[in-house]
């Protein structure tokens, strides 16, 4: 299993780091599995920094093995999205950026992939407030129901999720205000990395990230259903 986590994915995010450039392609980069945060666990504040930072994003299970492929049959390559934290070593990261080195150090560190309950694609219909894309049923085959191809390509960017930190709101996001889809990016990434069974892609943040601190407890919501809970330690 592999993390990969998309940067400098929503303008507002960019401007409050002051990054003037816009990305033509998705921004790509790793995090070890060592990274994995479970929703439930504490996270640790390590002494190799002054400062981290969270950033909440929308995270995709990818649900088969893929190479190349095709933006428009992306949707078929995940199954389950839930919320997740990139917690970045922000001082570390400017260091590094300054000297034009590479950042891993500063996103990868053990426990820098706080990681929710994975929700399948078909229950995000029934979350309030997670989706406004219509239920586009269809009788199946084998009994229940079908959805569209058409309506998983709309309801993936159409979702909305949010961070709370000791109740209050501070990160909101909705999938619509991405500069690159998550199809986009699924179909990006494979071009140049096989995706397997059970690889995490974090899709990017959006405007509001900050610092945290020792005994706040952080939340993620997928719409109105908590999905993750981590305590600051």
């Amino acid at each position: 299993m592999k993390i990969l986590a998309v940067g400098m994915n929503y303008a507002a995010h960019n401007k409050e780091l002051n990054e003037t450039l816009l990305p033509k392609e998705p921004v790509i980069f790793s995090k070890p599995d060592s990274a994995i945060l479970r929703t439930g666990k504490p996270f640790f504040v390590p002494d190799f920094a002054e400062r981290f930072d969270y950033e909440a994003e929308l995270v995709v299970r990818i649900s088969r093995l893929g190479k190349d492929v095709s933006e428009r049959f992306a949707h078929r390559y995940y199954d389950a999205v839930t919320v997740g934290i990139d917690f970045t070593a922000r001082d570390l990261q400017a260091k590094l950026r300054s000297e034009g080195l590479p950042w891993e150090l500063c996103k990868g560190f053990d426990n820098s992939a706080a990681l929710g309950t994975l929700i399948p694609k078909t229950e995000l219909f029934d979350i309030p407030g997670c989706t406004s894309v219509a239920q586009e049923w269809k009788p199946s085959k084998k009994g229940g129901t079908h959805i569209s191809e058409a309506c998983w390509q709309s309801l993936i960017q159409d979702i909305r999720f949010r961070l709370d930190i000791d109740g209050k709101t501070v990160q909101q996001g909705h999938t619509a205000d991405m500069m690159f889809s998550v199809d986009q990016i699924v179909s990006y990434v494979s071009r140049f990395i096989t995706l397997k069974t059970g690889d995490l892609l974090f899709t990017g943040t959006p405007v509001g990230v900050g610092p945290v601190h020792e005994g706040q407890t952080l939340k993620g919501y997928l719409g109105e259903k908590e999905v993750l809970n981590v305590n600051i330690r």
